[in-house]
């Protein structure tokens, strides 16, 4: 098989990228582990930059997502009871749409068959083979076959667990972690939501998070130990805990129900450089990882296409190859900034084991000048709705 683009991963990243490429007349291949269902069964957060969103319209496959997705102008922070809120379009005139991932990966699948692109699912031991010559390959196992791509370039937009980044010799390839003492325990719940715009909530004893997908369907967060299992909690602790973090006036209003998806998810920071290696180009959790409390995960996915897409537009379309030569650079600036804005909103929230008593006055101090101070408000909305391209 002979394509312009190889595309390992038909997650969001992936297959945002193939629909752009797609509607500038550049061929690209999608390789997917899994199948369909499997990968629109993944259950992940939905609050969209409005860069995703204009992205997403670029694609061509936006409408539904302003049809059902919710517009949330801000988002509520709790302390000690109590809550304030943030006004994203007051500060920034910019909001932030509330839709599933699983639903823009519907959506952007849906676009993908319309259009006849090639996606191939279930394959294995897929390898990626020249990367630093003009003339990389793609090989797989399909169905007990051995299969080849030619190819332009690679995009590995497989995830963290993929292997994109470990194509990526150690000579080159340099990583950046930090991992957190504690994990978030989720329970999806068919229930209206307790409140309109999401509370994020900073209490003794614990973090915990409000949030929804649509009317009628709730997701709530709270922080736990690494070493906790969710069978560990049944439905009715899990509320339990979570009416106990959140304010009394907020918890009178909580619906509860049983869970229909509970697991627990462990926090992490992470980055690796470069995310280029010769014709071989890193995109979302291939190359990077941010703790889930500032929403960046998808959205910063979001901008790695960004970069890539314009760059491979201005190559096949101008003969130009400044785009791609500066994807790395001009992503990983954009990167850091992501995951310095989750990890500073991660300390914000959440206890740590080893905190000490000076450690929690500097976290209520910092907490008190977000409430009180417009120009904090300003830096934290714009960093939440989504820094520029």
């Amino acid at each position: 098989m002979r394509t312009q683009v190889a595309i390992i991963g038909g997650g969001p990243s992936g297959l945002l990228l193939g629909q752009l490429l797609h509607r500038r007349g550049i061929d690209a291949v999608v390789l997917e582990r899994k199948t369909r269902d499997y990968v629109l069964g993944r259950i992940r957060a939905g609050v969209l930059e409005t860069g995703f969103v204009r992205l997403m319209e670029e694609a061509g496959v936006a409408d539904r997502l302003h049809r059902e997705g919710h517009v949330h102008d801000g988002t509520q922070i709790a302390v000690a009871g109590e809550m304030f809120h943030i006004d994203f379009k007051r500060l920034t005139g910019t909001p932030v749409i509330v839709y599933g991932q699983t639903e823009v990966t519907h959506d952007l699948y849906d676009a993908r068959e319309a259009a006849g692109a090639n996606t191939e699912f279930e394959v294995d031991h897929v390898a990626i083979h020249d990367a630093e010559s003009d003339r990389p390959f793609v090989t797989y196992q399909q169905n007990g076959q051995e299969h080849r791509i030619d190819c332009d370039f690679v995009a590995g937009c497989d995830g963290f667990h993929g292997i994109s980044r470990q194509a990526i010799p150690l000579r080159v390839r340099r990583e950046y972690e930090k991992t957190y003492p504690f994990g978030w325990l989720g329970v999806l719940s068919r229930t209206p939501p307790v409140h309109h715009e999401l509370i994020y909530a900073n209490s003794e004893r614990g973090f915990a998070l409000c949030s929804m997908r649509n009317e009628n369907l709730s997701r709530y967060y709270v922080q736990c130990a690494l070493s906790d299992h969710p069978e560990d909690w049944t439905d009715a602790a899990f509320w339990q805990e979570l009416k106990r973090r959140i304010p009394a006036d907020v918890a009178e209003h909580l619906i509860t129900g049983s869970s229909i998806e509970k697991s627990i998810a462990p926090l992490r920071s992470f980055v690796t450089e470069p995310m280029r290696w010769g014709r071989l180009f890193l995109c979302g959790d291939a190359a990077h990882i941010v703790p889930p409390t500032g929403a960046k995960g998808l959205n910063t996915a979001a901008s790695d296409v960004h970069y890539l897409y314009n760059g491979l537009r201005q190559f096949y379309e101008e003969g130009d190859s400044e785009g791609i030569d500066r994807y790395s650079e001009r992503a990983l600036l954009r990167v850091w900034k992501a995951e310095r804005f989750s990890w500073w909103f991660s300390g914000l929230l959440h206890r740590y084991p080893d905190q000490s008593r000076f450690d929690l006055k500097m976290q209520q101090a910092d907490i008190a000048f977000l409430r009180d101070n417009e120009a904090q408000q300003r830096a934290f909305a714009e960093n939440y709705v989504g820094l520029p391209y």
